[in-house]
């Protein structure tokens, strides 16, 4: 089994970007070291029953100690970029003052970067926000939105020089939903109201920290990322209809309409107006100044039927369909969809997908990982990103998730989604099948 694209596809012209994609608290460890912080996720992880076998970020896969030969991994698979996070615990103490050790990081981590030749994709945010400011109620605060517009002015004035894109956040729907509404990521709380409220914070301190990007990083691309299953009724039945309508509007135009109209979805205020965030005047028109990007993340479908409570309940396929090891149908027909259906609904920037791939249940075996559910995975989904392209989608780029092996939020070490294994008790790093056959399709462009 290959990776392989249409002869004529755009997808291998040089135009077009691919490339790996990781994240700070996911994968450099050293969580106490040079001054860095402590952020929710070290917090949470704490928490007994919060994450799987009580896992923590505290090693993860030592990328602080071990950037070289990660670099070397990223160049070696032959892709023209590489995505990464700034830990915002790591670069600035509670006084709001930088942390030197924590900036020279970064910096010989992009100057080396950039020394191979890679593009530099580099989100400010992905989830790890400094516990002392989730102490002072953190994104249901808005006061955070100003204290991340300083972080950034930090973050870009300093690094800015070896950075081609900036985006914001990574999925604030993760962030908000998960986070404050849902319990099930950091900071652990349950609530619609701090969930909705949390959200629109976010993207207001997203609106805001735009200009101060364009004025510190003048050469680079500025954009956000948000992830997105695509919905489906369970039937054809009116309720079931319904509820996936409502289930897409929470999920999905609840983040990308206050960007790109804003406004938040109108059916929300007929039928769940307690999921709606206070705004104030002024905000939407922050929220939704013009992005150069928009990243796209995208793993799975949902499908969900109605439910007399909360409106919707998500339930299994009916059909026959293979699923990944951490339960998510494998529907790469559902990512062309939902991004041939955002094109007709929006005018779109340029996109880049800027996460997608599979955990698998991987097994070394004679030094050798045989992930070929990750390879056909991969190879469906590219092509999804290739059929949508060709239905008129402005799609730039792509990115596998992930590079490596790594903490997988409440998953901890459980499961698997890198192109490379790595051997948690050793820190050994072993290019998966699936490595092999990306660089394979990226060496015959």
């Amino acid at each position: 089994m290959t990776i392989s694209l249409p002869k004529h596809s755009k997808m291998l012209t040089p135009d077009f970007t691919f490339g790996v994609a990781t994240a700070s608290f996911q994968i450099e460890g050293a969580n106490t070291a040079d001054g860095r912080l402590t952020s929710i996720w070290d917090t949470f992880c704490a928490i007994p029953g919060k994450v799987l076998n009580g896992d923590d970020g505290a090693m993860a896969c030592d990328h602080y100690h071990r950037w070289e030969e990660d670099i070397e991994l990223i160049s070696h698979l032959g892709v023209d970029a590489y995505r990464l996070s700034i830990a915002w615990p790591r670069l600035m103490d509670e006084k709001g003052q930088a942390n030197q050790k924590g900036l020279a990081f970064y910096r010989q981590l992009l100057q080396a970067l950039k020394a191979k030749g890679l593009n530099t994709f580099v989100t400010l945010y992905h989830w790890d926000l400094p516990q002392y400011l989730e102490d002072r109620g953190g994104w249901v605060n808005r006061e955070t939105a100003y204290r991340f517009v300083e972080y950034v002015e930090l973050a870009t004035k300093e690094l800015g020089e070896w950075v081609d894109s900036w985006a914001t956040f990574n999925e604030p729907f993760c962030a908000a939903i998960l986070g404050y509404e849902y319990g099930i990521h950091a900071p652990g709380l349950t609530s619609p109201r701090f969930g909705r409220q949390a959200a629109h914070h976010i993207l207001l301190a997203h609106g805001l920290a735009l200009p101060v990007i364009r004025k510190n990083s003048p050469n680079s691309q500025v954009g956000i990322v948000l992830n997105m299953n695509q919905t489906y009724p369970a039937s054809m039945k009116a309720e079931d209809q319904f509820a996936a309508l409502v289930r897409e509007s929470l999920d999905n135009q609840f983040f990308i309409e206050p960007l790109l109209s804003g406004q938040y979805p109108k059916l929300l205020e007929k039928v769940l107006p307690d999921h709606l965030p206070t705004v104030l005047p002024g905000d939407l028109d922050i929220i939704s100044r013009p992005i150069d990007f928009l990243g796209m993340n995208f793993y799975t479908c949902n499908h969900n039927e109605y439910d007399d409570k909360t409106l919707f309940r998500d339930v299994k396929n009916t059909q026959k369909v293979e699923y990944t090891d951490i339960g998510w149908e494998i529907a790469p027909q559902a990512f062309s969809e939902l991004l041939i259906n955002l094109n007709k609904q929006y005018d779109l920037p340029p996109m880049y997908i800027t996460e997608n791939g599979a955990a698998c249940a991987d097994v070394m075996e004679n030094g050798e990982v045989n992930d070929e559910q990750r390879v056909r995975y991969l190879n469906g989904h590219i092509n999804a990103v290739n059929d949508a392209i060709e239905a008129g989608v402005d799609i730039r780029g792509y990115f596998a998730w992930s590079l490596m092996d790594n903490f997988e939020w409440a998953e901890g070490y459980s499961k698997r989604f890198g192109l490379c294994y790595v051997d948690y008790d050793t820190q050994k790093r072993t290019i998966k099948r699936s490595g092999h056959a990306y660089k394979a399709l990226l060496a015959s462009r």
